[in-house]
């Protein structure tokens, strides 16, 4: 269902915003919410958040010059109307795909995408370094980040503010709240406060009072002072943004331009002291299914615009995520000191459904990564079973506290590795490339991959069994494989593989879900008469050694797969085969791993075809171990 832009088809350029009456940039929004509506509905991908901040976006670009004026999105999946005024409307319906626009800003897509963002709560950061850097030449433009309340509980946002009045005198913050979380609903009269509180006049005002204060004693310049403060931040709920050092307008109506573009013209003048606004929106503003039902339109696949209803792939297996989730709970019910601990992703890690099991041993500590993993080293060390499920892009940024907290004091943690490998159109910003070399490189820490959901099950059981260090289990985004799960699962060995199939000639070594890759590999080679062992590793740390070194012994040329960066599962291997003086005896290695480049976003097949991680890949790297290189493989792999 298409909507007519008469408007919006003359957009350009944000330049082409501002000239426009507040009456036009109502019509211009409107256009532009249909506009996002009906591109996701054809690509997928976020939703609530972008619908949630248009007539912001239509405001920022029309009272502020944007890209000499830098706008900062935290978390650019609310950027899609963002795109669509800024030059890439033309491309609109490729988001997330191959060779398409990215789901989140990218500074080298358009300058109008100032700093790149996937993560939460870096935006007041990275507009403090362009404060810096803009004082530091000389300029005289604005810089604006825009920031929402869960990101807000995010440690690093308040690292960020409270450092906002010593680096700059010039910086803008505009606080999305499009949970309601800070502020009760905002209307007429609250619109009206955020007004006077950002004019000249106010400001003049304030100002005065403060000269004539500075005639008082100093006790009672001081009681003035906090006297002021705290008058309009009963009025206005901004006193702890006061206190950090910035100047408070707010809350103000996020969706009326009437109340949004004067308030945005104040501050734009305002000099002397940073300045936060709080906006009030909701989430998928102006299209009725996302916003009654929030939490089901903030990520989307492709809908029908009329009904809403998301066009839903054919029911197939469990996902891995829910198979983990099911997991844990049956060990939950096994023992009462298992809990779970999840960074502000209950339904994204399937800890939703233990939650509705165990609502009294489920804690979501909001995007906070560090404090999470921190937080579960702490019940840890009172004796509970803390499972901290992270997405691997997440966990890094809680990395020293995994060091410091958890592994140099041995406590039994067990970190449940979501999004492991590559996440599709998600892209790199998302994808789970680090995590094997970064865990793997802590002394006591047990690092497991999953080669199917079965095994998957099985190291839930394994990690809730040990008790003595910490621990940790990987797996993908998608489907398991549809295997039949056991009633219960038993733990594993510690650092034991096993072997899936025998052969001679090459040793197929597999780190998690590319198993399946390695099976089809070695049928190629059979074809080409040649006999190939494959093995599934189960545990990078501590490897099995005993396996490896008969693997060794019994063939030719020993080939480590996995879904990783460089530096992971085939380092450890490579290590382990050398301190063992395996490699003296001409043994051939290759360590398939994902290429040292951040991969764009594409469909899956497509991105292990890139990485050759994919049957044909595998192929290609036993026959380069074997000295039988062809074209076709040599061209594959180049």
């Amino acid at each position: 269902m298409s909507h007519p832009t008469p408007l919006l088809d003359k957009i350009a350029s944000p330049a082409d915003t501002r000239g426009l009456s507040v009456e036009e940039l109502k019509q211009l929004a409107a256009e532009v919410r249909a506009e996002t509506i009906s591109a996701v509905s054809v690509t997928g991908g976020h939703l609530g958040a972008g619908l949630g901040v248009v007539e912001l976006t239509v405001a920022l670009h029309h009272v502020f010059e944007t890209p000499r004026d830098i706008l900062i999105w935290d978390v650019g999946h609310q950027a899609y109307p963002h795109k669509i005024l800024t030059g890439r409307r033309d491309r609109i319906r490729t988001l997330r795909q191959g060779g398409g626009l990215s789901g989140f800003t990218k500074r080298a897509e358009s300058p109008y995408d100032a700093f790149g963002a996937a993560h939460a709560a870096t935006s007041i950061s990275a507009a403090l370094g362009f404060c810096a850097a803009r004082d530091a030449k000389g300029e005289t433009n604005k810089v604006i980040a825009v920031i929402g309340d869960g990101s807000m509980s995010a440690g690093m946002a308040y690292e960020a503010m409270n450092k906002a009045d010593e680096t700059t005198k010039q910086l803008i913050v505009i606080l999305n709240d499009n949970d309601m979380s800070i502020a009760p609903p905002v209307g007429g009269m609250s619109a009206y406060m955020a007004r006077l509180v950002s004019s000249a006049g106010y400001t003049s005002l304030r100002k005065l009072g403060k000269q004539m204060a500075g005639a008082l004693p100093k006790p009672l310049q001081k009681a003035a002072r906090k006297a002021e403060e705290y008058a309009r931040g009963m009025v206005t709920g901004g006193t702890l943004f006061e206190e950090l050092g910035f100047y408070y307008v707010g809350p103000i109506d996020g969706h009326d331009l009437d109340a949004l573009v004067p308030v945005l013209e104040n501050v734009r003048d305002f000099s002397g002291k940073p300045v936060l606004v709080h906006v009030v929106t909701q989430k998928g503003k102006g299209y009725a299914p996302a916003e009654n039902a929030a939490d089901k339109y903030h990520g989307v696949v492709k809908f029908d615009v009329v009904t809403g209803q998301q066009v839903k792939a054919a029911a197939g297996p469990p996902g891995y995520t829910k198979i983990f989730a099911q997991e844990l709970v049956k060990q939950a019910r096994l023992d009462d000191r298992i809990v779970a601990i999840t960074a502000a992703m209950p339904s994204g890690t399937g800890l939703d459904i233990f939650a509705k099991e165990f609502p009294s041993r489920m804690f979501d500590v909001g995007i906070a990564e560090q404090h999470a993993v921190t937080f579960a080293a702490g019940m840890a060390a009172d004796g509970m079973k803390p499972f901290a499920a992270i997405y691997s892009t997440f966990l890094q940024r809680g990395y020293d506290q995994v060091v410091h907290d958890v592994a140099i004091q041995r406590l039994p943690v067990r970190f449940a590795i979501d999004r492991a490998g590559l996440v599709g159109a998600d892209g790199p910003t998302h994808a789970g490339s680090f995590d094997v070399g970064y865990m793997g490189a802590l002394p006591g820490m047990v690092v497991m991959a999953a080669a199917d959901e079965v095994e998957l099950a099985a190291m839930v059981a394994t990690a809730a069994a040990i008790d003595d260090r910490p621990s940790c289990f990987r797996y993908p985004r998608g489907e398991g494989l549809g295997l039949e799960m056991p009633e219960i699962s038993q733990p594993l060995e510690i650092g034991k593989g096993r072997i899936v199939r025998e052969g001679t000639s090459v040793a197929i070594v597999s780190f998690g879900t590319r198993l399946g890759e390695s099976l089809k590999a070695a049928d190629l080679l059979a074809a080409r008469g040649l006999s190939a062992t494959v093995a599934d590793a189960r545990f990078a740390k501590p490897l099995d050694i005993d396996l490896l070194l008969r693997l060794a012994r019994e063939h030719e040329a020993l080939i480590t797969v996995e879904e990783g960066a460089m530096g992971g599962f085939g380092a450890f291997v490579l290590q382990a085969l050398a301190a063992h003086g395996a490699l003296d005896r001409g043994l051939k290695v290759r360590t398939l791993v994902l290429p040292d480049v951040f991969q764009d976003q594409d469909k899956p097949d497509i991105m292990y075809a890139q990485a050759g991680l994919d049957a044909e890949g595998i192929l290609a790297g036993a026959l380069s171990a074997l000295g039988m290189d062809n074209v076709s493989a040599a061209g594959r792999r180049a």
